[in-house]
């Protein structure tokens, strides 16, 4: 498994007004959602790296009005019904 540590200045907490958990539990919904939106990487390890359940990590990605379901093209969405 990779650590990451990053360096949040004490001034973006304060201004934030948020405390070093919370600091750290954007930042890990923020890489998950970065690995999701950009190297489609799966909902499962995504919500492991978010902290979350993969439930909540759904909701997540509802709340911030991200599709669960991503096609490439409409070749590629009509295989994934030729399949269901």
């Amino acid at each position: 498994m990779c650590q990451v540590i990053i360096h949040v200045p004490d001034e973006v907490l304060y201004d934030t007004h948020m405390s070093t958990g919370e600091v750290t539990a954007f930042a890990r919904k923020m890489v998950a959602l970065g690995y999701y939106l950009h190297n489609h990487v799966s909902i499962g390890y995504c919500a492991e790296i978010a902290g979350l359940s993969e439930k909540e990590f759904m909701l997540f990605l509802g709340r911030n009005n991200i599709d669960l379901f991503r096609f490439d093209d409409d070749e590629e969405l009509l295989r994934d019904v030729a399949n269901a």
